[in-house]
């Protein structure tokens, strides 16, 4: 094992190659490059890329779950879980690809799963059935990553998502079409405004 490699220092400096190259440069290869070790010395710590991605999702989401503390113990169910929302986009935008590295991953820290329990108990408190509660996170949770992988995607290639660009592609006709891209609004806006149909969607089935 080579002295002074931790799973913490192969996972910062994973963050840091995400944040400059984006998650396709992630590669045991590149990380043992990085750290100026033979990949085998990586593998006593992760034992493929997959294993490293699960470890940087798990980082990152031990940081929703600390900011997520501060969220009040009597807050209603839809201020709740709209916070969730917005403390996990926050912390997907903090990294390049930020959300990407949350999809198919597996936590390796059982703390994280268990913070889940807290949540459910709110929710089912609230009238909620477990089932519903457990789809409400669910469903919150792909909304967030779908929104926030468009979102960065778009800003990260803005010159591929021109409007005027668009519309002389699409040629004649397909007037709604160009019209609502126009309208898109990215952003803080828009995903307030997309957060609040999927609560209401939740409120609805409540009622």
């Amino acid at each position: 094992m080579a002295k002074g490699i931790t799973r913490e220092r192969i996972v910062a400096v994973a963050l840091e190659l995400l944040d400059e190259k984006g998650m396709d440069a992630i590669t045991v290869r590149a990380l043992a490059s990085r750290l100026s070790v033979g990949a085998p010395a990586l593998y006593w710590h992760v034992r493929n890329k997959q294993e490293l991605l699960d470890e940087m999702s798990t980082f990152v989401m031990r940081r929703v779950v600390n900011a997520l503390s501060a969220v009040a113990p009597d807050a209603g169910w839809r201020d709740a879980l709209a916070a969730y929302a917005r403390i996990l986009r926050s912390e997907y935008l903090l990294h390049r690809d930020g959300a990407r590295i949350f999809s198919g991953t597996r936590y390796s820290g059982p703390e994280v799963v268990k913070a889940k329990e807290s949540w459910l108990e709110r929710l089912t408190a609230a009238g909620f059935s477990l089932a519903e509660a457990d789809d409400a996170i669910d469903l919150v949770t792909a909304f967030v990553v779908g929104f926030v992988i468009e979102e960065q995607e778009r800003s990260q290639s803005a010159d591929r998502y021109s409007p005027t660009g668009r519309d002389a592609w699409l040629g004649e006709g397909a007037d709604l079409v160009k019209a609502a891209g126009h309208l898109r609004d990215d952003g803080d806006q828009r995903f307030e405004r997309q957060l609040g149909v999927v609560l209401d969607g939740f409120a609805a089935r409540l009622r």
